[in-house]
């Protein structure tokens, strides 16, 4: 059994934040570790990646999720400053919602910038101009705001052709955009990876597969995930088409487990659930927000990256596993040496 102290305030180190895939490691995507937190035994198992059909049993369930990441991050000046402006969601063609950063030349390092107002106008290159309208949100620090945007192209080829991915300061040297996608990518419209797919690779698929593990597809576009301490996630355009809702109905029907790829995935399936064991088909916008006190009511397990000190995503995971095994299961990662963000290690959390 697990005795637990808190990790509200784990310090993460610098070694630990992966900067790179392991592909530049010298390995291939599905080369990482993978941490296995067991809730109704309270134990924890070191295992990699790879291990993951052997982990599973037929007649689980894994709902993965679709979206693939676009190029949101606009190089830009505002107040004859350099910035950059990270595209979280298009309301429509001109209207969309952004997030203002500061941008340090030289650097692909950038930070929020708060002080800016109503009305401030923003040059982005190729002739583009935002200019911020309203902010997104109700908050003392305005970081996300509503604008309205002027392109000579259409935005998706704007965006292709100007844009690069969004990074935080983890990262140290551009990748290609492709290095931002997971193998089910198809429907492009996340500002950021959805990255606990990242792993996934065929081979592993057609494992899963022949071990008798099934797998649903959702959609759900990321937003930004530069969220200030405690800031809950904002709402995502997602979608649970019917033929996933009836296998995720089937499955726990014959006593499978539904096991989400990534906290976008276990969003949309509780987003279109509508009671413990039912899930319909829906196309919308949720504004759910998975907290500590949730109980799923359709998601059995959580396939998840390992989540920064304070960050809202730390309530949600523990939701699926429980604090005292939550708390053990991150001691249990920093001592072991596990690698945190989009190019890191995994965390499987099993009922």
């Amino acid at each position: 059994m697990i005795a637990a102290k808190p990790i509200v305030d784990f310090a993460l180190p610098r070694v630990l934040e992966a900067s790179e895939p392991p592909e530049q490691r010298g390995g291939s995507r599905d080369d990482v570790r993978l941490l296995v937190s067991r809730r109704s035994s309270l134990t924890i198992e070191h295992h990699r990646f790879t291990d993951l059909p052997e982990v599973l049993r037929a007649g689980d369930l894994l709902v993965f999720n679709r979206s693939a990441t676009v190029n949101a991050a606009l190089e830009a000046t505002a107040l004859s400053q350099p910035a950059v402006l990270h595209v979280a969601r298009r309301l429509s063609v001109s209207e969309w919602i952004v997030e203002l950063r500061h941008a340090q030349p030289g650097s692909l390092r950038t930070t929020p910038w708060l002080d800016a107002h109503a009305g401030s106008e923003i040059a982005l290159r190729g002739g583009g101009r935002a200019v911020l309208l309203r902010p997104a949100v109700a908050a003392e620090a305005v970081r996300l705001w509503v604008a309205d945007v002027e392109l000579d192209q259409p935005p998706d080829e704007y965006m292709a052709r100007w844009g690069r991915p969004i990074v935080y300061g983890h990262i140290t040297t551009p990748r290609p955009l492709g290095d931002y996608q997971t193998v089910f990518a198809d429907v492009p419209g996340s500002a950021e990876m959805p990255s606990a797919g990242r792993p996934f690779t065929a081979e592993l698929v057609t494992r899963l597969l022949v071990k008798g593990v099934d797998l649903a597809p959702i959609v759900l576009h990321c937003g930004v995930s530069s969220l200030e301490t405690h800031e809950p996630p904002q709402p995502e355009p997602f979608e649970v088409p019917p033929d996933t809702s009836r296998r995720v109905n089937a499955a726990l029907r014959a006593g499978g487990r539904v096991i989400a790829v990534g906290t976008t995935s276990a969003r949309a399936l509780e987003s279109a659930a509508i009671g413990p064991g039912l899930v319909l088909p829906f196309s919308g916008l949720t504004n759910l927000v998975i907290e500590l006190n949730y109980s799923p009511r359709v998601t059995t397990g959580l396939l998840t990256g390992w989540h920064e000190p304070l960050a809202s995503h730390l309530a949600m995971v523990e939701a699926f596993a429980g604090g005292p095994l939550l708390e053990a299961s991150y001691r249990a990662a920093l001592e072991a040496g596990y690698l945190w963000h989009e190019f890191g290690d995994s965390h499987l959390i099993l009922p």
